[in-house]
């Protein structure tokens, strides 16, 4: 997907727009240890899309399939 340029006084209503309409989503994942011994364990998964974007790309992996049943 190729990289497009905005003007860079983007409102913020043109910024949520486009991150509706094409979703984002951040995964992280963080663990540290001490001599073998797990003291932090941080898991995230954020997904930010509208519904329309949301339905149509799950349906697309087989999310929906469960949900109509």
């Amino acid at each position: 997907m190729p990289v497009e340029k905005t003007i860079a006084g983007a409102s913020l209503a043109e910024v949520l727009d486009r991150v509706l309409d094409k979703g984002l989503v951040i995964d992280a994942w963080v663990r540290a240890s001490l001599v073998g011994i797990e003291f932090l364990g941080i898991e995230a998964r954020v997904v930010i899309a509208s519904v329309e974007t949301y339905l149509k790309y799950a349906e697309a992996i087989g999310l929906t399939a469960g949900a109509a049943a």
